[in-house]
């Protein structure tokens, strides 16, 4: 079954290009990942600060093994320091 996810980021302002850059980075690398079927990543208009990702995984096997990559795991590495708060994870299906 497919996986949609949602997730919002809020950096830090004074890190905002920091964390725009390794977003950036974790977009192109997913997208060369077989179980990716969409990652979009946005940016306030408002709110520069705040970036969402939009992705559709093909299982939730593959959303697991994306969440192994290391630079997923870059960018778990700023969540305490870089970002206003932890992001907002939402997981939903199709209804």
């Amino acid at each position: 079954m497919k996986i949609y996810l949602t997730a919002i980021i809020k950096s830090k302002e004074e890190h905002q290009a920091e964390v725009l850059e390794v977003l950036q980075n974790m977009v192109k690398e997913t997208r060369k990942e077989e179980a990716c079927e969409l990652y979009t990543l946005h940016q306030g208009i408002e709110d520069k600060n705040q970036f969402i990702f939009y992705e559709i995984w093909k299982s939730e096997e593959g959303l697991a093994q994306h969440n192994q990559q290391p630079y997923i795991q870059a960018f778990g590495a700023l969540v305490d320091i870089k970002l206003q708060e932890k992001p907002q994870i939402y997981i939903t299906n199709i209804i």
